[in-house]
């Protein structure tokens, strides 16, 4: 067991006395701890700049080591919400302090840091115990204080816990450290047709939300796509080809099952989750065209909503559950419209070239991304559905398509071919900030979870 500094060891101690027992994942032990209500705020406007100090008894050994991993997922997590600005520490070595008002923070603070983060960590029994605090440089007080324990070898998940409690008490933020990506992946390989045509094999594959973890959700050996998540993350509803044609599948994770629904009429595809996972939004050929129906998961209560001679499909819910968005091409070119969720009160959204794929953001916004066809291919776009505004998000760097907004609403995830395969992307709700996913083989269609 490694020592601590005496008052990072007293509050870990104390942790461990209300958490003894030991669980799975990583779990908050602190109760909130902090002198007053304070909340950092920048100089003149500005973003608060926090320094990042390094973890105190830092745990040795290991490929990778757990407290660097700790340590960088930790920093990862803050600068992809954008929230603080982070202090470059370079040669700045001034002792840590153990207590508020330690004259250790001055240097800090005359470095331009409006607050200071450090850390502690203890190895026991297989088990990281990890101490986060946070102080406010100006008046020398402690800000916030939180202690994690997770097992030793999930160091990630506990930094991503850390980061979630010290955005969401500093501001207000549900932040994206905890969540989840869906994405279709063709690096599972190849298979041989009867025909002899080899065919690349696409299966479902989740990730943490900044690519790490990325491991196989469906094992089909055929094709697989569009992935949505349902709203308490317990199940995915994808289609497949299993049948030789498109059916909507349901698979459960945590009962190791995989439900059909909607089978035995027509082609089915495009699944989208209610808000409340009680209903799926689908589109289906079984009365000749195709055309936007809702049903219970089961498959059961199909309603058909949208009676078009033309094309209906890609229906996306909007936060309520009161509206559906959808793809129509019965203007001539496709474009985003939006219903009632009972099929009424039917318009039009977009009037351009050709559109397809909306998603709906999450609340406060009241906004739905879609794939546009611009001058140079394909690119994300953004319209606010009270006022019809749109803005672009991509510029015409490979094509860009499907998009799906993270949880918080603030980021969205997309495949692009601008690194000259498809791969997932996320940016900023602004299009700024963009970072690369995935790398192995091609992936898209991507679907981001809590």
């Amino acid at each position: 067991m490694r020592k601590l500094p005496l008052a990072a060891a007293a509050f870990l101690g104390l942790a461990l006395l209300l958490h003894p027992h030991a669980d799975h994942s990583p779990v908050v032990v602190s109760p909130r701890e902090r002198e007053a209500s304070i909340v950092l705020r920048g100089r003149d406007g500005a973003k608060p700049v926090v320094a990042v100090a390094g973890l105190a008894g830092q745990i040795d050994g290991g490929d990778p080591n757990p407290s660097a991993t700790l340590a960088d997922t930790f920093r990862f997590d803050l600068a992809f919400e954008g929230v603080f600005d982070l202090l470059a520490l370079g040669d700045l070595t001034s002792p840590l302090p153990d207590r508020a008002g330690d004259p250790a923070l001055g240097p800090w603070r005359d470095a331009g840091a409006d607050g200071l983060l450090v850390g502690a960590v203890l190895e026991d029994a297989g088990q990281l115990l990890v101490e986060a605090r946070l102080y406010e440089l100006n008046r020398g007080q402690l800000a916030f204080a939180r202690a994690v324990r997770g097992p030793a070898d999930n160091p990630r998940g506990i930094a991503h816990v850390l980061a979630h409690e010290l955005l969401a008490d500093q501001a207000g933020l549900q932040s994206v450290a905890m969540t989840r990506l869906a994405f279709v992946s063709d690096r599972a390989g190849s298979r041989r047709e009867p025909t002899g045509y080899l065919r690349r094999i696409k299966e479902i594959f989740v990730s943490d939300y900044d690519g790490a973890n990325q491991r196989a959700l469906t094992v089909d050996g055929d094709l697989v796509l569009t992935p949505i998540c349902s709203p308490y993350c317990t199940a995915v509803a994808y289609t497949a080809f299993r049948s030789g044609f498109q059916q909507i599948l349901i698979a459960r994770p945590a009962e190791g099952r995989v439900l059909p629904a909607a089978a035995g009429r027509g082609k089915n595809w495009l699944p989208a989750w209610s808000p409340d996972g009680q209903r799926l939004a689908f589109t289906s050929n079984r009365d000749g065209n195709e055309e936007i129906y809702v049903m219970k998961p089961d498959g059961s209560e199909a309603v058909r909503l949208t009676h078009s001679p033309r094309i209906d499909t890609s229906p996306a819910w909007s936060p309520d559950g009161s509206q559906i968005a959808f793809t129509s091409a019965r203007t001539g070119s496709p474009q985003i419209w939006v219903m009632d969720s009972d099929g009424s009160n039917q318009r039009a959204l977009t009037r351009e070239r050709y559109c397809d794929r909306p998603t709906w953001s999450p609340a406060p916004f009241n906004e739905i991304a879609y794939v546009s066809r611009t001058k140079t291919g394909f690119d994300i776009k953004v319209i606010e559905v009270d006022t019809g505004a749109d803005r672009q998000l991509t510029f015409g760097r490979g094509f860009n398509e499907s998009p799906a907004w993270a949880p918080s609403g603030r980021h969205l995830a997309f495949c692009s071919t601008r690194s000259g395969t498809q791969q997932i992307w996320t940016m900023t709700r602004t299009g700024e900030d963009l970072r690369q996913v995935t790398r192995i083989g091609a992936n898209s269609m991507p679907a981001w979870s809590r």
